[in-house]
């Protein structure tokens, strides 16, 4: 019931395995005459498919380069308007402390500054109406004749 095997007896699939390989050399052999044949032209053939990739991965990556300018300047706009809200805290911050600091150490501030600038000015137009309606009168009495004053001494 069992078969015996002999030594002509081959295994199958060994039968097969040699024409595939057989095949595989002759087209390996095909491809490098094909190769000589026609060498410049597929060598040709092969730079222009080059040219087009690279041409059309230049484009992807500007595509890229320009998406990502933009959400980075779109980025950098809203960190300036954020930072410059901040800063103006900060500085609003600053100005009423010091405000706040200056009184007590007795400098006054600019609205006082401002209302004695406006009370000198509203004496100082005081004075002017003062100093006409009596400036009149008082010239005539406070003229010192002039044989009264002191002769200039002469020096040589």
């Amino acid at each position: 019931m069992s078969k015996k095997t002999t030594p002509t007896d081959v295994p199958e699939g060994t039968e097969a395995a040699e024409p595939s390989s057989q095949h595989i050399w002759l087209a390996g052999l095909g491809a490098m005459a094909k190769a000589q044949s026609q060498g410049t032209k597929a060598f040709e053939a092969l730079i222009a498919d080059g040219l087009a990739m690279q041409r059309k991965t230049q484009l992807a990556a500007q595509e890229k380069i320009t998406a990502a300018t933009e959400q980075l300047s779109h980025l950098a706009k809203d960190f300036g308007q954020q930072t410059t809200g901040r800063i103006d805290r900060l500085e609003h911050l600053f100005e009423d402390r010091v405000a706040r600091a200056l009184p007590k150490l007795g400098i006054p501030s600019t609205a006082d500054l401002q209302a004695l600038s406006e009370r000198v000015a509203q004496l100082e137009a005081k004075l002017a109406k003062v100093g006409k309606s009596s400036s009149a009168p008082a010239a005539k009495t406070t003229k010192v004749p002039a044989k009264a004053r002191p002769a200039a001494k002469k020096t040589r």
